[in-house]
């Protein structure tokens, strides 16, 4: 059972008496100075007075002094429990107190404090974020939120005591009242207190919320634990009695308690292990501390001496700690009179740690897919805590702490409290396209917390965004100048993009027809274009598709152009484009040819058993045309035809020029290529990219990214090995569907 216990006096006790002996209850806990600054804020919370809070029915005095007093006996500074008793006050919102006063009295980290804890106050409506379809998510995102808002951890803490108050408190309210409260602690506050490691916290929410959200459960769960309270007393002290003589016997310095229950902690137990409580072994438990590691093994030797040990019921997790660094020895053994019985082993400083401590990875248990930089922010907060009373410095790191981890997102609310993750610096433009792009491309005014703002507004954690939408309004191409700052995140520049690529289908249509058949002409093809048929290969459904796509640049139109018909004078093309080669009289009857290092052969004209290298210039593949260049002492180089290199020799460099064609090509054989891909800046396009050479079976031999922020675009250029000419087409065409890819073409 929960017994909240506070250095308060009697609730009928008049402001002033409750005031004066809260204070009195700290003396010795907080150097005279602090104490004299708490004395201070007491003093500013007296004139706190106001109507009864709704929640609790008590005043803000006593509400403030009950929170206070919960973060004392957690050990927490004194700015803390100032912030506790700050909060909320009317004096400060009346303007009674001024921010000068505030950070002259009190510190500067104060002012800060209780604002963020005005803004989390501000937040409405967490039943809609519980009720939404996809809860998990929300729940999660209501917890960053919370986070992120707090800029110093501190802020965190004083929530946190706040809804231990309420819930202690809220027992004569409305049962639905109550019911919401409960739910939104269990699913929200709870295990964001699990998350900072503040063990005594979570487990009074927990057990405080099973209370109010399954009452029968929770009646008969504590009316067992009381019915045999008396008998399971006598039967520990007997246990722990037996351990001390043992202990003092071998010299192993010994504390020896009955270990608290949570009726949280049993329920939770019994529903995973679909048993009744009469099967669960810890409710008769001990707890031993010792000094060292080595005398926790020596005392579960005594404890496996003394009682036979439940097969299966061992865990050793101090050679092996859990995800959340939690260190201890747990057994289970048949005690005296066959009685099932749990013993828990750790030193002072793991029980330390498990009761007050701070572990690092809460991810494996709950929030999975949670960012690298706000786990890392949380470990920080966590260290803090444990670390807080141990030197002087902690101060100076907690100012550090707010400097170096600034949180990477923030979490805003629509005004039906759904709260959303935005990259920080977001607009409400981000805003409305992450909610959907119809509401963005729509949107034509915003208002953050009630007020008009301009739509490259800079959001922050804890707005209440709204969006102010026309029927007939149409996006802006200002919205995509990284100048203006309208928008940040790479989905809604790319939903603003698609928007125009569709309003401009005509126009595309037209282009794009033009576009192939000028390339239809230049290749000399006479074959009637059957789009329709060839549209699948580009994923698409109808031709027109594949013109638009032509058109406004993301489909190249050589790419089509190649799968409507052959060239029929390909070498007349080629002579009209290449240098004129001079032919040179041939040596040998027939052909020689080479098979050069990757297992291809190349036929060099007249010349046999010579040595022939691919250029690392061009990098041909089968079939690309090809020419031979004569070199001094290196034989002949391959060159592709349109190798820059080859187009720009001089009139008696020509005279080397030679000649060269493929012979039959092994299938085994690849080519190095050189690709750039050149696209709008986004999350994952990397991966998109890898996984289209994954799937193609292309290995990637080199890669060079580069992201240019003032037009948001990155440019990535891959060395690849490819089979020949036509694999490398099919892996481009499959390059240019991926979403905001703009060019996809040789590199050389």
């Amino acid at each position: 059972m929960v017994k909240p216990l506070y250095n308060l006096p009697e609730p009928d006790t008049d402001d002033a008496e409750t005031i004066r002996h809260w204070l009195d209850s700290l003396e010795g806990d907080y150097p005279a100075d602090e104490h004299e600054r708490l004395a201070r804020a007491c003093d500013v919370l007296s004139h706190c007075q106001g109507e009864l809070r709704p929640d609790t029915g008590e005043s803000a005095i006593r509400h403030g002094l009950s929170t206070a007093d919960i973060l004392a006996r957690l050990g927490m500074d004194h700015e803390t429990l100032i912030a506790a008793l700050l909060k909320g006050c009317p004096a400060l919102s009346a303007g009674e107190l001024s921010e000068t006063t505030r950070l002259e009295d009190f510190g500067p980290g104060l002012a800060r404090m209780v604002d963020d804890l005005a803004r989390i106050d501000q937040l409405a409506n967490v039943e809609a974020v519980i009720a939404a379809k996809d809860q998990p998510q929300h729940e999660e995102n209501l917890r960053r939120l919370l986070l992120g808002i707090a800029e110093d951890v501190r802020v965190v803490l004083v929530v946190l005591a706040e809804r231990v108050h309420l819930m202690r408190a809220i027992k004569d309210l409305e049962p639905e009242r109550r019911t919401k409260i409960a739910r939104d602690t269990q699913r929200v506050y709870a295990p964001l207190a699990n998350r900072l490691g503040i063990w005594q916290i979570k487990w009074e929410l927990e057990d405080l919320s099973l209370r109010y959200l399954q009452p029968g459960e929770y009646r008969r769960i504590a009316k067992l634990l009381a019915e045999r309270r008396e008998e399971r007393e006598h039967y520990i002290a007997a246990v722990m009695a037996t351990l001390r003589e043992k202990f003092d016997e071998l010299g192993i310095g010994a504390e020896i308690t009955g270990r608290p229950k949570h009726i949280y902690s049993i329920w939770k137990k019994m529903q995973r292990k679909a048993v009744d409580i009469d099967d669960i072994f810890d409710l008769r438990a001990v707890r031993i501390l010792v000094d060292s590691v080595a005398d926790c093994y020596a005392a579960l030797g005594v404890v496996h001496g003394l009682w036979r040990h439940i097969p299966k019921e061992f865990d050793d997790y101090i050679a092996t700690p859990k995800g959340n660094f939690y260190q201890s020895l747990h057994t289970a053994v048949e005690g005296p009179e066959g009685k099932a019985l749990e013993v828990q082993i750790r030193t002072h400083a793991m029980h330390q740690h498990a009761e007050f401590g701070v572990a690092a990875h809460w991810a494996y248990k709950e929030a999975k897919g949670h960012d690298a930089e706000f786990q890392r922010r949380v470990v920080w907060m966590r260290q803090w805590l444990e670390t807080k009373n141990e030197d002087e410095a902690a101060g100076e790191r907690l100012e550090r702490f707010k400097a170096e981890f600034e949180p990477a997102h923030i979490y805003v609310l629509t005004p039906q409290s759904k709260v959303v993750e935005l990259p920080k610096d977001a607009t409400p433009l981000d805003f409305a396209y992450a909610i959907h792009s119809e509401i963005g491309n729509r949107c034509r005014g915003a208002k953050v917390n009630e007020r008009i703002v301009p739509l490259n507004h800079t959001l922050h954690s804890g707005d209440t965004v709204e969006i102010l939408t026309q029927k007939n309004a149409a996006p802006s191409r200002d919205w995509l100048s990284p100048h203006h700052g309208y928008l940040t995140t790479a989905r809604a520049r790319n939903r603003v993009r698609q928007w125009f690529k569709q309003q401009d289908f005509d126009k595309h249509l037209h282009e794009g027809r033009g576009m192939l058949e000028r390339e239809l002409a230049r290749l000399g093809i006479g074959d009637k274009p059957h789009l329709d048929a060839i549209a699948p290969r580009f994923n698409f459904k109808r031709g027109e598709d594949v013109l638009a796509a032509i058109g406004r640049g993301d489909l190249a139109v050589g790419l089509v152009a190649r799968q409507v018909g052959e060239p029929k004078s390909e070498e007349s093309k080629e002579r009209e484009r290449e240098p004129e080669i001079k032919p040179r009289a041939p040596r040998h009857h027939k052909p020689g040819h080479h098979k050069n290092g990757s297992g291809s052969d190349v036929v060099v004209e007249g010349v046999d058993d010579l040595m022939t290298q691919m250029a690392p210039c061009c990098k041909p593949v089968p079939y690309d045309p090809i020419i031979g260049f004569v070199t001094r002492g290196r034989g002949v180089t391959i060159h592709r035809r349109d190798c820059g290199n080859i187009r720009h020799l001089g009139a008696d460099e020509r005279e080397r020029l030679i000649e060269a064609h493929w012979a039959d090509q092994p299938g085994s054989s690849h080519y190095p290529v050189d690709l750039l891909v050149v696209a709008a800046d986004r999350k994952g396009l990397l991966r998109d990219v890898s996984s289209i050479f994954s799937d193609a079976d292309i290995d990637v031999i080199g890669v060079e990214t580069h992201s240019e922020r003032s037009t948001d675009t990155a440019s990535m250029r891959f060395t690849i090995e490819v089979a020949d000419n036509a694999h490398l087409e099919r892996l481009m065409i499959k390059l240019q569907q991926i979403p905001g890819v703009d060019e996809v073409r040789r590199f050389h």
